[in-house]
């Protein structure tokens, strides 16, 4: 159940800030004062997705026993959630490379939980 939790946590979180950060990119002037008063109010937000991808990262390494995984399991979910953001905002569809790329990331994935 831990698996569960730490998933949820780390993609909501993640989910979360690169939903932040992708909607300043396409919507916000990229003006100083603009991206300060975006910042700004979006910094209750910044708490709640840090704390979730915190606790994220905690349940999972002590589900797992080891950091390495979990950061690199974290890490290739972000992976995912960045092409679903450059989709959503930017409409880009990814490449033949972008999957290759993929692939060796999930190959070398298993060879680190298989070590």
């Amino acid at each position: 159940m831990s698996y569960v939790y730490s998933g949820l946590l780390l993609l909501v979180g993640l989910l979360g800030v690169n939903l932040v950060v992708s909607y300043q990119s396409k919507h916000i002037d990229p003006y100083f004062w603009t991206t300060l008063k975006y910042q700004l109010c979006v910094l209750p937000l910044y708490l709640i997705i840090n704390m979730c991808i915190g606790y994220g990262v905690k349940i999972g390494y002590k589900a797992t026993g080891s950091l390495s995984f979990t950061l690199i399991a974290a890490k290739g979910l972000e992976i995912f959630i960045a092409l679903l953001m450059g989709l959503i905002f930017m409409k880009e569809i990814p490449s033949w490379r972008t999957w290759a790329g993929v692939a060796l990331i999930l190959i070398g994935f298993a060879l680190v939980k298989n070590k």
